[in-house]
């Protein structure tokens, strides 16, 4: 079983789309910083022979764009893989209906339709550009298309604090470094208590963030969730370093046979 779902995630973490960069100001802020810094310390060395100085300042820059090259493998590499491993570990049968909060342009929505035959996976999102580069509804729908799955998934545009959705309409529901994105912490609380709301009795949830996540523990116990359970995931899903390491909460929804 280890080894399948081994295989299971390398295939997921092979993706055909174009999933753009998360938080696409940040790696240009740590970039220009660190080549700033750069500069700076080689000036302060060998023009105004301050070497003390000059070498804190090259110590800075070199850590800085290491920061940066982590934060864009990150994004563009290591996050699916971790996503992958995710996914596989829930052992889906193929006919659930899913839904990805924050879905952006579909990297976590589109893998796991992929393994969704009979079902269906809905992704929402508010398509701003500022929480991903190029993120747009027609953009997640051509990766769709390009990843073979485009007649398994529903792309709506909808507020995560108000879904549009029945109660117990979903049998999984998952959000990855979407929900930290709501300003209020009233806000985030509304969002965990719809996610829980829109899940069927004995259904899953698997929120990845990499901020406020010990309160989403507190608001899942509110609910009455179960199983719940959180983590550091390791570093392929580190924004920069462990000092932005991404979170894992976990959670099932009780079934009707437990109250």
């Amino acid at each position: 079983m280890a080894d399948s779902l081994r295989l299971q995630g390398r295939r997921l973490a092979r993706r055909q789309g174009d999933y753009g960069f998360d938080a696409p100001y940040v790696p240009i802020i740590l970039g220009s910083t660190g080549v700033g810094m750069l500069a700076i310390g080689g000036v302060s060395a060998w023009f105004f022979h301050a070497p003390v100085p000059g070498i804190i300042f090259l110590a800075c820059g070199i850590f800085t764009l290491l920061s940066t090259i982590g934060y864009v493998y990150t994004t563009r590499w290591g996050k699916f893989q971790v996503w992958a491993q995710i996914i596989s570990q829930l052992q889906l049968d193929g006919s659930e209906h899913l839904l990805d909060m924050g879905c952006g342009r579909g990297a976590v929505l589109l893998m796991v339709a992929d393994l969704l035959p009979s079902g269906k996976a809905t992704g929402i999102d508010l398509w701003k550009a500022s929480d991903q580069s190029g993120n747009a509804r027609s953009v997640t729908q051509h990766n769709a298309e390009l990843e073979g799955v485009a007649d398994r998934i529903e792309l709506q545009t909808a507020d995560m604090q108000s879904l549009p959705f029945a109660d117990e309409s979903f049998d999984v529901v998952l959000s990855s470094l979407a929900i930290h994105n709501i300003p209020a912490a009233e806000g985030r609380r509304q969002a965990i208590h719809e996610a829980v709301r829109v899940l069927k009795p004995g259904g899953k949830l698997a929120i990845a963030d990499i901020r406020e996540t010990q309160r989403y523990l507190e608001y899942l116990r509110e609910r009455g969730m179960v199983e719940i359970a959180h983590q550091m995931l390791d570093w392929r899903f580190w924004y920069g370093g462990p000092w932005v390491a991404t979170k894992l909460v976990c959670a099932r929804k009780p079934p009707l046979n437990d109250h």
